[in-house]
């Protein structure tokens, strides 16, 4: 188990239930990034990835 594994764990069983838009979801990412600047990088990157999710051409 990652580290990380932990919070994905506490988001899944707080915010579970909860619907969220794309929308939403760019707009906590963009406001971390905000308080977070030394996560940039990785924030770009997870964004990008997801945006990429299903693309047949890569």
């Amino acid at each position: 188990m990652y580290f990380t594994d932990r919070g994905i764990e506490e988001l899944a069983t707080r915010r579970g239930e909860e619907n969220v838009s794309i929308d939403w979801l760019a707009q906590r990412l963009t406001e971390f990034v905000d308080d977070n600047p030394d996560f940039e990088t990785a924030i770009e990157r997870f964004a990008t990835w997801l945006a990429r999710l299903g693309d047949d051409d890569e």
